[in-house]
């Protein structure tokens, strides 16, 4: 059985090709039964599109893999706290478990004075989180 670890690296690694496509490195892994069923990572710039974020081009593409909508049985593992629009997304996803790297103190979702997570959506946090918010300190200094 893989630990959070071992798949929060998965999504350090998709964060990896978003720094070298000169995107805001965030990486996400979507696993069902300790299998990844779905990886992405932040597109915004390559389509032109402010929704293209890791998590929303994962549901897609993990919901797509198991031929329904809802995704009860799945991990979303991300380098960095979801945003406002990407828990919306996960709400109505259901997914089951959210595992992130780094904190986003500007923009996270735990900003909201009530959770916009799915009341069956477990949390947890920290995982590797150094190592997430070093790529992502790297890519703005190196926009600097």
């Amino acid at each position: 059985m893989a630990t959070d670890e071992f798949f929060m690296r998965e999504a350090l690694k998709e964060a990896r090709k978003a720094f070298e496509k000169n995107e805001v490195p965030v990486g996400a892994v979507i696993v069902a039964n300790d299998r990844i069923i779905a990886r992405a990572f932040n597109l915004t710039e390559t389509l032109n599109d402010v929704t293209a974020h890791a998590e929303m081009q994962a549901i897609t593409a993990a919901a797509s893999y198991i031929g329904g909508k809802y995704l009860k049985d799945c991990t979303l593992y991300v380098t960095l706290e979801p945003c406002l629009m990407c828990a919306g997304a996960l709400y109505w996803a259901q997914i089951a478990r959210i595992v992130y790297g780094a904190t986003d103190v500007k923009r996270g979702f735990s900003l909201c004075p009530s959770s916009p997570l799915h009341p069956s959506t477990t949390l947890t946090k920290g995982i590797l989180e150094t190592e997430c918010a070093v790529m992502l300190s790297d890519f703005f200094k190196k926009k600097r």
